[in-house]
């Protein structure tokens, strides 16, 4: 890895319990499922698919000397992500994140307490300064609080180019008013809808919604669509929609956003053409939604660019 040429990540990392159905879910009962414990976090997971695409990734988080930090720390060091800057908050819980799938793999509902992060304080970024601003990007995600996302991007990483993950609508809408601020967004499309305040129902409804980003002043909107792949739109006048075939076997869903923006990040950073670019983001997405896990242990640059000849329509 060229560790001259890094991205830092700030954001959420957790210990994310799945649990998929083996058959049509029973609400407010018990359902036999196949259940499974590991590291996660939208920061995290994208700095992981980061590391493993070939990039240097260094995180910033907090976690307390409980089971779950520890295992956050020895699983996000064992995946090639930097961990020497993260906050060790004593007396506190660590992250953690449930969510629970369809027999199909698709969540059907997930639910997090990430206090530890949500109590960070603004001299914890400015102690990692030079990290920030020396950084080729940035990523955070809007489970920070706002006021925390607004002295980033306003203070410690001023001038940087630093991407944002909305997360859900109710994180978008926590973030909405420093929107603005960020260089580069990727929403969904209901993300969309809440932080541009207008509907996102046809795709010359999320051509508008974005223009209205981009007269905020964001750089780069990448909106991710699921099968339907991704409409994305930038400062320089570039618009596009672009799709690769759907994928073939979807066996987890809930990773494929976070492995979206880390090649979205990586063709950036790698200075892709934007068909090159967003190709690549879409098959990282596809890498994911292949594995049980939420970040595919076999995900790595051949496996993406593999993905791009495999579903090029």
């Amino acid at each position: 890895m060229n560790q001259q040429r890094y991205v830092a990540g700030v954001g959420a990392a957790n210990v994310d319990v799945h649990g998929r159905s083996r058959s049509p879910i029973v609400m407010r009962d018990s359902n036999p499922g196949f259940l499974r414990t590991s590291v996660g976090g939208v920061t995290r997971n994208i700095l992981e698919n980061l590391a493993r695409q070939g990039v240097f990734a260094s995180l910033l988080t907090a976690v307390s000397d409980d089971v779950y930090g520890e295992k956050i720390l020895r699983d996000s060091a064992a995946a090639g992500i930097d961990v020497s800057h993260v906050h060790l908050k004593k007396g506190v819980a660590s992250s953690c994140y449930i969510a629970v799938l369809d027999e199909r793999g698709d969540m059907l509902l997930g639910m997090s307490d990430m206090r530890i992060i949500q109590n960070l304080h603004t001299s914890y970024l400015d102690e990692n300064r030079a990290l920030l601003q020396n950084a080729a990007a940035i990523v955070c995600d809007a489970c920070l609080p706002c006021e925390f996302l607004d002295y980033l991007v306003s203070g410690p990483a001023s001038g940087a180019k630093v991407f944002i993950d909305p997360v859900s609508t109710a994180y978008a809408r926590q973030m909405k008013p420093v929107t603005g601020k960020f260089f580069g967004i990727k929403p969904n499309e209901m993300e969309l809808a809440v932080l541009s305040g207008m509907p996102t129902d046809s795709e010359a409804e999320i051509e508008l919604a974005c223009e209205a980003l981009l007269n905020l002043g964001v750089g780069r909107i990448a909106v991710s669509r699921g099968e339907r792949g991704c409409y994305y739109a930038d400062a320089d006048g570039n618009r596009m929609f672009r799709a690769l075939r759907p994928v073939e076997r979807m066996v987890n869903a809930t990773g494929a956003g976070d492995a979206f923006m880390a090649g979205f990040i990586h063709a950036l950073i790698d200075d892709m053409p934007i068909e090159t670019g967003l190709d690549y983001a879409l098959a990282s997405g596809i890498a994911a939604i292949e594995s049980m896990s939420t970040i595919n242990p076999d995900m790595s640059d051949a496996l993406v660019k593999a993905n791009i000849e495999r579903y090029r329509p």
